[in-house]
């Protein structure tokens, strides 16, 4: 069966550097065009921050639906100081949670990669993140973020009782879990699941059904390890992970601390994912775990390659295109070997660094060479 390389990607830019690293990842999507290695189509429209200024609501459903009928959707970075006293339901954070919640993105990839020229990037010694390349697969729309009862409610006595509640089904965790045991078994079929089933009911149960789904995958090797083991284990020998999945809330922290092991947040890209469609192909939301960092916003200084990363992942999961996938990525790596870096990248020794369109530029002329 051919697959289509083609399809309709809506561009979500946000807030702060949201802008600046999206239109390197348009001109990376133009370079694929150009050659003819594929023939996408985009358009643009607003969240977060940028939608609240616009609409008075961080994402409308006009957004929403353009999101849901789209292929995939890229999404830059959403908040800023400017809108830290919003209400809560408008903050800019909450658009980006209706969104995934809008779309039924139930699964966040988060591969942490550390590329061979980054190696002395890691605050961990060179020979403990060396040649790391691992997968987080996070539970995205259950447990602690969206569990109820939820809230802050006031006491006879007049105190304050915060309640946020720790929920999943059955269902919920095969789902997530299956999805962690297919990628596992195209990869090293070694697949870790974090829980704390010696304290919370809710993740004995989910170690529960990850147990069950093993005998359905007996090709993969499966262990299961308590998330502050897991936290530990991390920075003590991250090599000996590839892939691993648990719950929204452990997700949401391992990911991050995964991430620094790589030696830069703008390294990093992420898929947020939903069921699968025709010919393999996801419908997915594709972003950098960066946030907005208002701080360098305008200035052209921030690192585009998780951006342009998270093209790479989008190729790969909602258009089903590995060719262009890798050509990306390997055009990031060729990039970083010849010595080009961010400021976010320099360290005692290293070049003078370059811009975010000058980074644009070096890997566009990269990716020509490997298409």
């Amino acid at each position: 069966m051919v697959v289509k390389k083609d399809g309709a990607i809506l561009m979500l830019a946000g807030d702060g550097i949201g802008v600046e690293v999206m239109a390197q990842a348009m001109r990376v999507l133009q370079c694929l065009n150009d050659e003819g290695a594929c023939q996408h189509r985009w358009q643009y429209d607003l969240i977060g921050g940028a939608s609240y200024d616009q609409h008075g609501e961080p994402l409308t459903q006009e957004t929403l639906r353009a999101a849901c009928a789209a292929d995939a959707v890229l999404l830059g970075a959403v908040g800023g100081d400017q809108w830290n006293d919003l209400p809560f339901d408008k903050k800019p954070e909450r658009g980006l949670l209706a969104l995934r919640k809008g779309m039924e993105l139930y699964a966040n990839l988060r591969p942490a990669v550390v590329f061979d020229a980054l190696a002395n990037s890691s605050t961990l010694k060179k020979d403990i993140v060396r040649g790391l390349n691992m997968m987080i697969i996070r539970e995205l729309t259950g447990g602690i973020y969206f569990g109820e009862p939820r809230g802050i409610e006031t006491l006879p006595n007049g105190k304050k009782r915060g309640i946020n509640s720790l929920v999943y089904d059955t269902d919920e965790i095969e789902r997530i879990g299956r999805m962690a045991f297919d990628i596992a078994r195209s990869r090293k079929k070694i697949l870790c699941s974090v829980d704390k089933a010696n304290v919370l009911e809710c993740t004995l149960l989910w170690r529960e059904v990850m147990t069950q789904l093993a005998q359905e995958y007996q090709d993969v090797i499966v262990t299961h390890m308590y998330v502050d083991n897991a936290a530990m284990q991390l920075i003590r020998h991250p090599a000996q992970f590839d892939v691993v999945v648990t719950t929204n809330m452990f997700g949401d922290i391992l990911s991050d601390a995964a991430a620094m092991l790589t030696g830069s947040l703008g390294m990093l890209p992420s898929a947020s994912l939903g069921a699968a469609r025709e010919n393999n192909r996801r419908l997915g939301l594709y972003e950098p775990v960066h946030g907005s960092a208002p701080d360098i916003a305008g200035l052209n200084k921030a690192n585009p390659l998780a951006m342009i990363l998270s093209v790479a992942m989008m190729l790969r999961w909602s258009f089903a295109d590995e060719g262009a996938a890798r050509a990306v990525e390997l055009a990031v790596a060729d990039v970083l070997s010849d010595g080009h870096r961010t400021q976010d990248l320099i360290h005692e020794g290293d070049a003078t660094p370059c811009s975010t369109s000058d980074m644009g530029d070096h890997v566009c002329h990269a990716l020509k060479q490997r298409l």
